[in-house]
């Protein structure tokens, strides 16, 4: 299998270095627009096809997939030439900028039977891969919440706020695991200089189980944190991505809660349970090389990507919830009604919500998420932002 490598820049050589080490894959080209990129490469990968411009790649009939590691600004139209022209693609995340760009790709790569992976390079680890085990296996009981700390000193973007720049990481990884029926969203977050950008910020996300996922995103820190707990009704789990050796560590702990009635008086007992500790044996394959191993093998059984367009979608959804509730001084953002966070039609209408539910204001969008507040409306406090069909 033919496949082309755009973007050679901080991500790209890694995905060249993997796919290079497959038997059946042949590196065919590799395309940046910054030549002295090109001729850096082209010196360890003599056998590959230059160019800086991507569409002399997809010209080529022998070109079977992309890998696009470009800009998230360019992602959209590059995927969109891309599978037009009948190639499969791996894209970088963020998906694309919106929710129609991101409806759009999916659309075109179903309607041409073509794979569509988006690069949650996160889901691939053996971590995240054991954790999910773990779950699906009841290990931990009852999901009770979620909660996500991804902090560090930079490295400060001059196009994407933190939120963008750090939460795709971690919200692939909440939806992988405790699945896609997210139902409404609160942020808040803060620009530490004069920048429109947030340097940092705390999410809420609800779902309809009634359980919690908590992030906090951080460029400001001065130490590095990559760290995820989850608690469950039978045990807890702690997984740190900066250890060496037991990323996860699963912890026999929790409470027991006995309702009782003496005396007319309602009492809660709570017991709690302090037990074991043990850290379950992880995959050392890297995540990349699983992943593009994963993509080369479900573009030839047709198989449906562990992260497929529409993970993608959603990913990206969330983030722009994330960012209407910051504009809203953290007010509630509800998904799409039905609470899977799935494709639906385009929105029109935002209703603002008053404290008593009646509407003091709306605002059009294009589609799901598309259009944020730029002004807040007079009125009575607000109690949350539906995002209604």
């Amino acid at each position: 299998m033919n496949i082309a490598v755009i973007g050679i820049g901080y991500w790209g050589p890694n995905l060249v270095r993997n796919f290079n080490q497959m038997y059946d894959v042949n590196v065919s080209y590799l395309c940046d627009l910054n030549q002295e990129s090109l001729t850096r490469m082209k010196k360890i990968y003599s056998f590959a096809k230059t160019t800086q411009d991507y569409r002399e790649i997809l010209k080529d009939p022998s070109v079977n997939a992309v890998a696009i590691a470009t800009p998230a600004s360019s992602h959209y139209k590059i995927a969109k030439d891309a599978l037009e022209a009948g190639k499969h693609v791996l894209l970088e995340k963020p998906m694309a900028e919106s929710a129609k760009e991101c409806e759009d790709l999916i659309r075109i790569a179903e309607e041409n039977d073509l794979t569509l992976q988006i690069d949650h390079t996160y889901i691939y680890t053996g971590a995240v891969r054991k954790i999910k085990e773990l779950l699906d296996n009841n290990e931990l009981g009852e999901t009770l919440y979620f909660d996500s700390v991804r902090v560090n000193l930079g490295l400060f973007q001059h196009d994407v706020n933190v939120i963008w720049d750090l939460a795709p990481h971690d919200l692939s990884i909440m939806d992988y695991l405790l699945g896609n029926n997210a139902v409404a969203v609160s942020a808040s977050g803060l620009s530490c200089f004069n920048s429109n950008l947030e340097s940092l910020a705390y999410i809420t996300i609800y779902f309809a189980s009634g359980r919690i996922a908590h992030f906090h995103l951080n460029w400001l820190s001065p130490v590095k944190i990559r760290r995820i707990l989850i608690g469950g009704s039978k045990k807890m789990l702690v997984f740190d991505d900066l250890e060496a050796s037991e990323k996860i560590k699963v912890y026999d702990k929790g409470v027991s809660i006995q309702n009782g009635d003496v005396d007319g008086i309602y009492k809660t007992l709570v017991q709690y349970r302090t037990g074991d500790m043990w850290a379950p044996q992880i995959d050392q394959t890297e995540a990349l090389k699983y992943e593009c191993r994963h993509f080369i093998d479900c573009i030839e059984t047709k198989s449906r990507p562990m992260t497929d367009g529409r993970m993608g979608l959603r990913v990206v959804k969330l983030l722009k919830a994330i960012n209407t509730s910051i504009l809203n001084d953290g007010r509630k953002v509800y998904l799409s009604s039905g609470g899977n966070n799935e494709l639906s039609s385009n929105i029109l209408v935002r209703n603002i919500l008053s404290e008593d539910g009646s509407s003091v204001g709306y605002f059009r969008e294009d589609s799901q998420m598309e259009t944020v507040m730029v002004s807040k409306p007079a009125g009575p406090e607000l109690n949350g932002i539906r995002m209604d069909n």
